[in-house]
């Protein structure tokens, strides 16, 4: 009975493997077809294209029908956007970029991320374009290398417009000309292959379209599919968020402060600790983005002025110089031509005045704890007005913070006078006469002597 049961669930099982290769399983029994969906808003990074060449490998192996990333960045480095066009013109499945949701943008980097996809795509509200380079700040790059740089960006742009058969002179005209537009101007230019509001909106118009796929025409067959999330890993998270400029700038300045304040204080430990920290997690970011030497020098410089103006006397030449070395600093902080890259210009100027304020206030504290006299120990005696106890002449005793010590005088201390002490030499006490110079009344004093 037993193995017959077993017999008839064998054949059963094969039975079932036969169906489902042969596709002839209920539509409930069989998997259903799914998209991939990213999410990218923020700059573009060496992390955020790492998530985007692993989504891409992902959803491949898992047997997506296709990568939706929705995009909304204000642009980004230079070298990490040819790799993800790398990526998207390379692709082995459908990568849709959605420029989503309503409010947001794909300026600068962003406008060829979303040229190279096999389909282009905007939420209403949304804009594209601005892809002009310029220098870390904002400036124009002048000179032969900015026109090189201008020339090498709208050629790169030209040929992926060409690539994906889309708008080339708009292309074009977006690195030359900073143009930018919306997403009907977009779809009217065929920068761009259709509008929706959501996701499903777009896979529903996306599966009217034909798209080149290494080599070969793929129909997208996308309405109705699940849509399923990808994350980011930790690491990349944390590359992502500390690669932003102006989280980088604030580590670099809350690690040169808090080291400051440890090595003025030493024994403090938690300044000394999360300044560590943070210089630490700023040498991560060093990794990533495009640090000018220049400006890191002049910011260190600016650190080292403000210390010395405590020590110094310079009328303020070196805290003002100081200042003026941090500012600049944090202006080249960042040397990326074509990227755009720059700290926030209030955050710089809020943060050197905070830091400079910081620095001369905890040097200018700690050179008064130094100056002001001892309360504690034998130093603390000195300038301390006692009792005579015993005949001082030269040598005798004194009362003195309710304490009798050994005394010595250049000059003779009676019973019950007030003496002030000079110095502590061992466990003696050097004082003179309370009040008086001392040597003066004792040579008039003796001077009397002589006239008795």
């Amino acid at each position: 009975m037993l193995r017959s049961f077993q017999a008839r669930a064998t054949i059963s099982t094969v039975a079932l493997i036969l169906l489902a290769g042969s596709g002839s399983l209920p539509a409930q029994t069989r998997s259903r077809p799914f998209v991939n969906h990213i999410i990218i808003d923020g700059t573009i990074n060496p992390a955020v294209a790492d998530f985007i060449a692993e989504s891409i490998q992902k959803s491949q192996q898992s047997g997506a029908l296709a990568l939706v990333v929705q995009l909304d960045t204000p642009g980004g480095l230079l070298s990490s956007t040819r790799q993800i066009v790398k990526d998207l013109l390379g692709a082995p499945l459908p990568v849709i970029v959605f420029v989503a949701p309503s409010g947001a943008g794909a300026a600068s980097a962003g406008t060829f991320i979303t040229l190279a996809a096999h389909v282009a795509a905007m939420a209403p509200g949304t804009n594209i374009g601005a892809a002009h380079p310029v220098a870390a700040g904002g400036e124009e790059v002048g000179g032969v290398m900015g026109e090189k740089l201008e020339n090498f960006v709208a050629s790169y742009g030209e040929a992926i417009a060409r690539r994906r058969g889309r708008n080339v002179e708009w292309a074009v005209e977006a690195v030359r000309k900073s143009a930018a537009i919306n997403a009907s101007e977009a779809l009217k230019l065929n920068v761009i292959d259709l509008i929706a509001d959501n996701v499903n909106e777009l896979l529903e118009k996306a599966s009217e379209l034909t798209v080149e796929v290494s080599g070969e025409k793929v129909a997208l067959d996308l309405a109705g599919a699940d849509v399923r999330s990808l994350e980011m890993r930790l690491s990349q998270r944390f590359i992502n968020f500390i690669a932003n400029p102006n989280i980088a700038y604030f580590l670099l300045i809350v690690g040169i402060l808090g080291l400051y304040i440890e090595l003025s204080n030493p024994g403090l430990i938690f300044p000394g600790v999360v300044g560590a920290i943070c210089l630490l997690l700023f040498a991560a970011a060093f990794q990533v983005l495009p640090i000018n030497y220049a400006g890191l020098g002049l910011i260190v410089l600016g650190v080292a002025l403000l210390v010395a103006e405590v020590f110094v006397t310079s009328f303020g030449v070196l805290g003002i110089g100081g200042i003026a070395c941090l500012v600049l600093g944090s202006l080249i902080l960042y040397d990326s031509p074509g990227e755009g890259l720059a700290v926030d210009r209030s955050m710089i100027f809020v943060a050197s005045a905070t830091l400079g304020a910081a620095i001369l206030a905890v040097g200018y504290l700690v050179m008064r704890s130094q100056a002001r006299k001892p309360l504690m120990g034998t130093a603390g005696f000195v300038g301390e007005t006692g009792e005579v106890i015993e005949r001082i002449a030269p040598l005798g005793k004194i009362r003195i913070h309710g304490e009798i010590w050994s005394a010595e005088s250049g000059e003779t201390l009676e019973i019950g006078e007030k003496a002030t002490v000079q110095k502590v030499e061992g466990l003696r006490l050097s004082v003179r006469r309370a009040g008086g110079t001392g040597r003066q009344k004792h040579g008039a004093r003796s001077m009397e002597r002589i006239e008795w």
